[in-house]
C-alpha cells in the first residue's frame, strides 16, 4: 500500500509521465519564476527572524465547508487514472461530510494555542456544488452556517484559499460545466499539458477567487492543487499576482505550491518584483511548506505518524529540525487526515506535536499566518537599508509588524527610531524573549531592535 503524500505519489508519478511532471516538489536551487528587482541592502545590517524568533505555520489542504474532498475526489482521479492502484481504494464506505463539530473543535483547540497558518476552502469542490450558490446534499442553511463559522472561527488566525476551483475537474470558464473529456489533461492537480499564457492562468484562478468573495471570505492567496502549473511555473506566478490583485485589491499577494525537504531552504521567494521605487511596487511571495503530511494522508486511509513532524518531548522530528536551523516551520497536512474517518486520529496526532513544540520552543518560535510570513520576508528583502555612521535609513515599499534587526554597536546610547520625522517610541527589553515591537535589546553582537516596520522611509539612530 502506498505510504506516502499525494504529493509524493505524484512527484513519483512524474518519472512516467516525461516531460509533463505531475509532481509538486521541486529543488530550490531551480529557479522557479524571476525574482525580478531588488534594492541595495547594507551588509552590516542583519534582518532577524520576526521578534528574533522562528516563524510556526500550519498549512491545510483540501478543506472546504462539509464536503469530504477525500470522498469524492477518489472516483474522480480513478476515473483520469485508472491504472492507478492508489485510486482503487474503498471510498464508497468513508463519510461523505466532515461536519462543522469538527471544523469547531479543531479551531477553537488551535485558537487556545496560538496556532496559526492556511485554511484552503475549495470553491466548487469536487463539481458537488458551488459554496455561494447551493450545495446539493446539504440545506442552504447548512451550507450558510458553515460559511459562517469559516468566517468567525477560522479567519483569525487562518489565511483562506481556494485550491482552484474544484481541485478535480478542470472547468469550461464559458460554461461553467467541467470539460467533457475526462482525462489526467483536464484534471486540475495536473492542468495544465501545454503551455499557457498569464491572462489565461489569470482568469481561471479568478473565478474561483471570486466565488469566495461572493461568500464574503478574506483572500490574499491561492494554493495551487497537485500539479496545478508545473508546465507554466512563472506565468503561474505572475497570474496569482495579477488575480488576488484584481478580485481582492490585496496588496502584497501570495501562494502555496511547493515543499522544501531536506536541506533545501524553507524561506519564502519573492518573485516578479517590479516598482520598488515607485508608488505601486508590486510583489508575489512564493511561500514553501517544510514537511510531508503525516497526520492521515490526503484521502484520510494513512495512520497517523505524528512523530515525523516532532516527537513527544520534541527533541527529534522534522519541525524540531527546521526550528534549530532557524527557518519557518512549517507544517503540512490535508483536512481529511486531520478528520481521519471520523476517528480524529490525524487531529489526536496534531495535539500531541503542538504540545511537545509548546514545551520546549514556547519563548523562540511564534505562529503566523502565511500571508504574515509572506509580509515578513517582503520587508526583509525588498527594505532598502542604508547605513551612514551611527545612522541607518529604511525605505520600505511594503509596511511589516514586528520588523527585526541586529544593528552594530554604537556609543552605548540607547537608539532612536523616527518615521517622518516624528519619534518611534522605543523601550528597552531585558531577555530575548521579551522582545516585541517598540523594544531593544542589547547582547554582544550588537543591538536587536524590534519595530512595526511603516511603508516609507524609516530612520534609526544609535
Amino acid at each position: 500500500m502506498w505510504k506516502g503524500t499525494r504529493r509524493d505519489f505524484l512527484r513519483t508519478g512524474a518519472a512516467a509521465a516525461g516531460a509533463v511532471g505531475l509532481g509538486l516538489r521541486a529543488a530550490w536551487s531551480l529557479a522557479q519564476a524571476p525574482g525580478g528587482e531588488r534594492p541595495q541592502q547594507d551588509q552590516g545590517i542583519e534582518v532577524l527572524n520576526p521578534r528574533g524568533r522562528v516563524p510556526l505555520s500550519f498549512f491545510i489542504d483540501d478543506s472546504t465547508c462539509l464536503v469530504n474532498m477525500g470522498y469524492y475526489c477518489m472516483p474522480q482521479f480513478a476515473t483520469a487514472w485508472p491504472d492507478r492502484e492508489a485510486y482503487k481504494k474503498p471510498w464508497r464506505s468513508w463519510p461523505r461530510e466532515i461536519p462543522d463539530a469538527f471544523v469547531r473543535e479543531f479551531g477553537e483547540w488551535c485558537a487556545e494555542h496560538g496556532v496559526k497558518g492556511k485554511y484552503s476552502v475549495v470553491p466548487y469542490p469536487c463539481c458537488v456544488g458551488w459554496l455561494d450558490r447551493v450545495l446539493p446534499g446539504w440545506s442552504r442553511r447548512e451550507l450558510l452556517e458553515s460559511l459562517k463559522l469559516v468566517r468567525e472561527l477560522m479567519t483569525p488566525n487562518w489565511d483562506i484559499h481556494p485550491e482552484m476551483i474544484t481541485h478535480t475537474r478542470v472547468i469550461d470558464l464559458g460554461t461553467g460545466r467541467p470539460m467533457e473529456e475526462i482525462s489526467s489533461a483536464t484534471m486540475e492537480n495536473s492542468y495544465p499539458r501545454e503551455k499557457k499564457s498569464v491572462d489565461e492562468l489569470t482568469a481561471y484562478i479568478a473565478y474561483a477567487l471570486k466565488i469566495l468573495k461572493n461568500c464574503d471570505l478574506p483572500c490574499e492567496g491561492i494554493t495551487t492543487p497537485g500539479g496545478f502549473g508545473n508546465l507554466v511555473k512563472s506565468e503561474l506566478s505572475l497570474a496569482v499576482r495579477e488575480a488576488v490583485r484584481d478580485v481582492y485589491g490585496a496588496e502584497l499577494p501570495h501562494y502555496f505550491k511547493y515543499v522544501s525537504d531536506g536541506q533545501q531552504s524553507t524561506e519564502p521567494k519573492l518573485e516578479h518584483v517590479e516598482g520598488l521605487g515607485g508608488d505601486d511596487p508590486r510583489a508575489i511571495v512564493n511561500v514553501p511548506a517544510g514537511t510531508g503530511d503525516w497526520f492521515g494522508s490526503w484521502d484520510g486511509d494513512n495512520e497517523p505518524e505524528g512523530d515525523r513532524y516532532a516527537n513527544q518531548d520534541a527533541t527529534s522530528g522534522r519541525l524540531v529540525e527546521l526550528v534549530e536551523r532557524g527557518e519557518p516551520a512549517v507544517m503540512l497536512c490535508h483536512w481529511p487526515g486531520l478528520y481521519t474517518h471520523g476517528t480524529k486520529k490525524g487531529f489526536e496526532h496534531l495535539k500531541r506535536v503542538i504540545l511537545a513544540l509548546e514545551g520546549r520552543y514556547r519563548e523562540q518560535t511564534i505562529w503566523m499566518k502565511i500571508n504574515e510570513i509572506a509580509r515578513y520576508w517582503a520587508a526583509k528583502e525588498l527594505t532598502r537599508i542604508e547605513r551612514r555612521g551611527d545612522q541607518v535609513t529604511l525605505t520600505a515599499p511594503f509596511a511589516c509588524p514586528g520588523f527585526t534587526l541586529r544593528i552594530p554597536p554604537g556609543d552605548g546610547a540607547p537608539p532612536k527610531l523616527s518615521h517622518d520625522g516624528s519619534p518611534m517610541p522605543l523601550e528597552e527589553a531585558r531577555r530575548a524573549a521579551d522582545l516585541k515591537p517598540g523594544t531593544w535589546m542589547r547582547d554582544e553582537t550588537g543591538l536587536a531592535v524590534c519595530f512595526d516596520l511603516p511603508k516609507g522611509r524609516t530612520v534609526m539612530e544609535g
